[in-house]
């Protein structure tokens, strides 16, 4: 009995190298199963064999949010790229954005601009005049900051926004782009119709959101605790309800489908190479453990986020709203 109670001990603390933990837990494989094998003097070179992990009941504690500190933009844009804090690099701004057939004499409102890597890119990539709107004043500030760092602080200006208020945007455009920014918005009818107040007369809006699947998918626990971690508040609804909106203030649905699998496999793709990024900063030679545990607490957020799409209770939408001219 005791051989086997100090067998289950070693197995129990035997230590499993960080970029194994964290390739084996974005994937999906039983971590036990490694200490076991490891224990054992087996080497574990390929994830891929060992056996899929168990689903993991959520935790009960209500987790604290991700707030967007220097730290987390840092963390982000080692997995994201400089200019990202989420899915959709340069190459899939470019091609997605292609539908609102922009020119360089276009001016574009971008909703959700983050660090400003999308509004860059379109100002480079379509020679349209971009204004960044973000409603973090962190991400905002930072945004700018990589603007002016491109050269483009008057091509593609990062602002500070509060979505509630009615004087947002201060001019009118041609073009609109909401990047996964909608669903953090509380007062959606008000913001949407003041987009198309804004709008030119047969200018185009481009929506990319996180929405529910029903009502009821906010009674799921994964769910609720994703909203938990959110840095600010979620106000996600169904993508019947957002269709509704839209329509309600006057713009014709041109595109109106289910990108989930897109965003989840740009998820994927993205956290692929982690462990080369943890195996790099366990060799700096400065004590780079902060950034380790923030990186390990992203991946626990997207790999949540990631699950609930998988599983049907949220869904990534895109819409393209029309809106039509005034009819003399």
């Amino acid at each position: 009995m005791d051989s086997e109670i100090s067998m289950v001990s070693k197995e129990n603390t035997v230590k499993v190298p960080m970029r194994w933990r964290l390739k084996a837990w974005w994937e999906g494989y039983d971590l036990d199963d490694i200490r076991a094998r490891l224990n054992r003097g087996e080497k574990v070179e390929d994830v891929a064999t060992v056996e899929p992990a168990k689903p993991v009941k959520p935790d009960n504690d209500a987790p604290e949010a991700l707030v967007w500190d220097d730290k987390r933009l840092e963390t982000a844009q080692l997995i994201w790229g400089e200019g990202y804090c989420g899915p959709g690099g340069p190459e899939y701004v470019t091609s997605m954005s292609k539908l609102l057939g922009m020119s360089p004499k276009m001016s574009v409102a971008v909703i959700g601009a983050g660090l400003g890597g999308p509004s860059r890119v379109l100002a480079e990539e379509f020679g349209a005049w971009i204004t960044g709107y973000e409603q973090s004043e962190n991400l905002a500030e930072k945004g700018m900051e990589l603007s002016k760092k491109a050269g483009l602080e008057a091509k593609a200006p990062i602002k500070h926004y509060n979505p509630s208020s009615d004087e947002t945007f201060e001019r009118t455009f041609d073009r609109a782009y909401s990047k996964e920014a909608l669903y953090t918005v509380e007062d959606k009818p008000k913001l949407l119709q003041n987009v198309f107040n804004k709008l030119k007369n047969s200018g185009l809006f481009l929506i990319n959101d996180y929405t529910l699947s029903s009502a009821e998918a906010l009674s799921n626990k994964d769910v609720q605790k994703w909203l938990r971690l959110e840095p600010t508040q979620p106000f996600p609804i169904p993508h019947k309800s957002m269709e509704k909106l839209l329509t309600n203030c006057g713009y014709i649905l041109r595109v109106n489908e289910d990108i989930t699998d897109v965003y989840i496999d740009m998820i994927a793709k993205s956290w692929v190479g982690v462990d080369k990024v943890i195996e790099s900063l366990t060799n700096h030679p400065e004590d780079q453990s902060e950034t380790i545990n923030r990186l390990i607490k992203e991946a626990e957020f997207w790999m949540l986020r990631s699950k609930i799409m998988k599983e049907g209770h949220v869904r990534a939408w895109r819409f393209l709203a029309y809106k039509p001219a005034e009819i003399k």
